[in-house]
This record gives C-alpha cells, structure tokens and sequence, in this order.
C-alpha cells in the first residue's frame, strides 16, 4: 500500500510509534527479472526499461571511470600504464557475462593487484597489459562465443534469447526417428516454450507439402526437439521461429544458411509475431560473429534504436510469415 498514490500519504511506524508524511515521496524501485515482480506490485509502478550496456559503452566506461578508480585505490596513480581497446574487451567477451559492468570492476581490480605485486616483487609494474598477460592473470577465458563449430549441420537453428543479463545465443537442435508422428522435447523448457515448439510442428506437419514433404512421411518419422543447457530453465515465445525452421532443416535434410539466427513468435497460421528484447539479441548475435538476422517487420523500429555502430556488417531480414523466414533460412 505504500507504494499506492490513493494510501501512502503518510506511514506509522509502530516500533517507533511516529507516523512519516509520505506525499511527497518519490519511490524508485530497481529489478533485474519483471516476471518475478508480483502483479499487485507491478500494477503500482510505472515501468521504466534500461538496456545492458553495449561492449563499446563498456570500454568507454572502463577507461574514463573503472581504470582510474581501480589504480587509485591499488596505489598506482603515479605510475600510468596501458590497456588497449581489444585487451578489454577480451576481458568483458572472455571473462564477464551481464547487463552492467559490477563483474567487469571485479576482474580489472584483479588486474590492479597483479601490477601491485609487480611493483612490490619486481619494482616496476607492466608498461603494457596483453592479452597474453591477462590469461596469466585472470586464467583461462570463462566463456566463448565461437558457436558454428555445432551449427553447421541439418536441424540445428541458431536463436536469439533475452536473459536478465542481456542478450545470448539459443541452439535448437533437432533429431528425427522412426515412429508416429510424434514430439519430444527436451532441455529444461518452460509452458511457453513447449507451445511453441507444438505449434511449429503443427503447422509444419499442415503445410508439409510446401517444403517437398508428403503427409504420410511425416507421420512416420518423430520429431525430438533439444536445447542444449539443461541445467538452465528457458520459456518464452522468442524461439518459435527457430524451432520452426529447426524441423523443417531435419525433414528436408537441408542445412540452415550460415552466420544467420533468428527470433519471433508464431501463430497456428505461420504468422511472425514481435518480441521483445531486441538490443540486448542483437548485441550478443553481434559478439558471436552472427552475420544476418531474421525477425518480425514490427521489430524494425526497436533495431533502428541501436547504434548504428554496434550493428556494423549485420544484415536484417524483416518478415510477416514463416513461409517468408524458410526461404530465406533454407535458400
């Protein structure tokens, strides 16, 4: 009730047992996730969405405020040494996965405290920081965004999701068998998720015939629909292009277009739907050497929103219909 404009004008504490005037009091509430915002709660507040920072922004924001703060309080003012662009940004590619730049401060502080020791083992510190120096540092790079090494091959379609940590790379991997007709699912996936995987297969078995496909050979085979991270819950609409296209590769036995991932819900008429997160996808398609993206024309506007900068060499396929999203992912 504090947080409603109609009750909270003022609030009495019993502990202390004086009432506070709150009627001119601004709340400002911060979360990473809003599913997990209660409905009651969320119906008071007026939502407000800030995207993750880009790499660039990061550098940026690593040169002008984390690297002097963190030589300031390791001691090391007096002395400057340098990182380049590429060496942070293996740092926040191989080292950081989130929205904000907390684990970024976190892993140049590590950095800080090696040229520390430099300094006391050595008396000078290191004129320049490499590459090289920050796997001595820091250890082996903690993630990877080398993905076409698994992608390259019949019913596997690259995703694009949205986490509370900003963008990622989604696998759909699809396996065919003998059987009736029917569809497994696999991977830890969420209600959502699981509809749209049925209706992709619904109205691929409808409209089989469009990919060279008879109605017969599709009921003798089944579909097993997988996504890889098990131990990570996903849900959402955002896949059900690309399991859509997932199937119809393994029933053709024809390969997806490389360097190419997609994103958008589907209807039981093979109607493109919009979704959200844009930016946050994009970015990370970005990161992974994706090279063209496919997604709903109503998403068109959220891409003309992002730097042009960051989108450099990314080619946009804007569709309607999921006719449109097979021709161009099987051409």
């Amino acid at each position: 009730e504090v947080l409603d404009p109609e009750q909270n004008n003022s609030f009495y504490d019993n502990y202390l047992e004086l009432e506070y005037d709150l009627s001119k009091v601004l709340f400002i509430a911060t979360a990473n996730n809003l599913s997990n915002i209660q409905p009651a709660l969320r119906d008071r507040l007026e939502i407000i969405d800030l995207s993750g920072y880009a790499v660039e922004e990061k550098i940026e924001i690593a040169k002008r405020h984390l690297i002097p703060k963190q030589i300031d309080m390791h001691g090391l003012k007096p002395t400057p040494f340098k990182m380049s662009d590429n060496v942070l940004e293996k740092v926040i590619e191989d080292y950081t996965r989130e929205s904000g730049v907390r684990e970024l401060d976190r892993q140049l502080a590590s950095i800080m405290r090696y040229q520390a020791k430099e300094v006391v083992m050595k008396g000078k510190l290191k004129a320049t920081i490499t590459n090289n120096d920050i796997e001595k540092i820091l250890g082996k790079s903690r993630y990877s965004n080398e993905i076409y090494k698994m992608a390259n091959m019949p019913g596997v379609a690259v995703g694009l999701a949205w986490t509370y940590v900003g963008g990622d790379i989604l696998f759909i991997e699809t396996q065919l068998t003998d059987g009736k007709g029917e569809l497994k699912l696999t991977g830890n996936l969420g209600n959502v998720m699981k509809e749209s995987a049925s209706t992709a297969f619904t109205w691929l078995e409808a409209n089989c015939k469009k990919i060279g496909l008879t109605v017969e050979a599709f009921n003798k085979k089944d579909a097993h629909i997988h996504i890889p991270e098990g131990a990570t819950p996903k849900d959402g609409p955002s896949a059900g292009i690309t399991m859509m296209t997932a199937l119809a590769s393994a029933f053709t036995g024809r390969r997806i277009k490389p360097y190419l991932a997609m994103t958008g819900e589907i209807t039981l008429r093979g109607q493109v739907l919009p979704v959200g997160g844009i930016k946050e996808k994009v970015l990370a398609a970005k990161r992974s050497g994706i090279k063209e993206i496919i997604m709903c024309v109503q998403n068109e506007k959220d891409v003309s929103e992002i730097n042009p900068a960051y989108i450099k060499g990314i080619k946009f396929h804007y569709v309607r219909t999921m006719q449109q999203v097979l021709d161009i992912a099987l051409s």
